[in-house]
């Protein structure tokens, strides 16, 4: 809050702290020492105010009061703030206030949403006119500083499956603590995203938080998401290979006394993964399988590249796994973004946790053979070993 005083004949401007604490202390119903107040000082506003945090609305009461015992005319309010990079207009109403008596204000109130961090500085201009016709005009600032409340690091993981799991680090570096009311991920138009930061019980989901979602100061909260491609998007690999952009972070929290903040960051991106020209992905593979029996697996493989491919698959053993079926068959022409379904059988003479390793493709048009091993873990277990009596 800041009050303006007008005298037709002079300027005279207070200090909103000291005329509210002068008011406060003549006051002969107030409580002795009421001035001192938390609440009494955040409803002034001195030429130094102090600090607020980027994603906060910074408000102000503007108040000009006529001192005199004279009816002065043509009263204009401006309030401009001014940032480091732009000057914006605050005022509610150009318009010019026709008289304003003795004893009497006029009476504004700004609101603006803080984007910027830095210093920022209220500039409150007043012009108005004398009864003897001079015009008059002063100004008043008001600076603050705009810090980042937040520290935000993601982190991405790429799945085979096409899957993108985001982790996002959110740090608390304000000295107070926060009330954390919503943390999304806002996917870009190729993802669907799922919340993985509720604990699923029969009736509803509990936050992996508590129910009390408080953020101390200097404190670190982790948050995972999955993000997984719209049907529509799935099947086309090479364009899903090429997306960088994954989404924006959405964070609105409260602070001590009920004010609520929020940040948007900026279009989140990941390393997109090399897969080449051909992938090679499980869709199938069992958990756990009998030692020197075989099981099934399905592999999907996909047309990466910007032309027609015709392959041959080949199927090596390794020390452990055993394929089976007949190696050097032809898979046919897979055109580019296409993919086909792979089922093969297989079998592990070694227990333990065994690698699938051993398949090679091979394109006939360029004569040129890709390489698959460690595509994926299974583990073997021997059904036969006798039980201790």
């Amino acid at each position: 809050m800041c009050i303006l005083h007008l005298l037709p004949e002079c300027v005279r401007v207070h200090s909103t702290g000291d005329l509210f604490c002068r008011l406060m202390k003549e006051d002969p119903s107030t409580v002795k020492g009421a001035e001192a107040l938390m609440l009494g000082e955040m409803l002034t506003l001195p030429q130094n105010f102090g600090n607020i945090f980027l994603g906060e609305t910074f408000s102000s009461y503007i108040s000009v009061h006529n001192d005199s015992s004279q009816v002065v005319k043509d009263i204009l309010v401006k309030a401009d703030l001014q940032t480091s990079s732009q000057r914006l207009n605050l005022s509610a109403s150009n318009n010019a206030v026709t008289e304003l008596k003795p004893e009497s204000c006029v009476d504004d109130v700004i609101h603006h949403e803080v984007k910027e961090i830095g210093t920022h500085i209220l500039v409150c201009a007043v012009s108005y006119t004398t009864q003897a016709g001079e015009k008059l005009y002063f100004r008043k600032f008001f600076k603050f500083q705009v810090l980042k409340p937040l520290d935000v690091k993601t982190k991405f993981y790429n799945a085979e499956t096409d899957e993108v799991f985001l982790e996002a680090q959110i740090q608390n570096i304000t000295t107070s603590s926060m009330f954390m009311e919503k943390v999304s991920l806002e996917p870009s138009m190729m993802y669907n995203v799922a919340e993985l930061n509720t604990v699923e019980t029969e009736d509803e989901g509990t936050s992996t938080f508590g129910k009390m979602s408080y953020l101390q100061p200097m404190d670190t909260r982790q948050y995972l998401y999955c993000l997984k491609p719209k049907p529509e998007f799935a099947e086309k690999a090479g364009i899903i290979k090429g997306v960088t952009v994954i989404g924006k972070l959405d964070i609105v929290w409260k602070t001590n006394l009920g004010e609520r903040g929020r940040l948007q960051t900026s279009q989140l991106q990941r390393m997109a993964p090399g897969y080449g020209d051909v992938r090679l992905s499980l869709e199938m593979i069992p958990d756990t399988v009998n030692l020197e029996e075989p099981f099934d697996i399905t592999c999907k493989i996909t047309n990466c590249s910007e032309r027609t491919m015709d392959l041959v698959l080949e199927m090596c053993n390794t020390c452990s796994i055993h394929w089976c079926g007949v190696s050097g068959r032809q898979l046919g022409k897979v055109s580019p973004s296409a993919s086909l379904a792979l089922p093969l059988k297989l079998l592990s003479s070694v227990q333990g946790l065994q690698s699938i390793s051993g398949l090679r493709l091979t394109d006939t048009f360029l004569k040129r053979t890709y390489e698959y091993d460690d595509v994926a873990q299974v583990c073997v277990v021997c059904p036969y070993m006798s039980r201790e009596s």
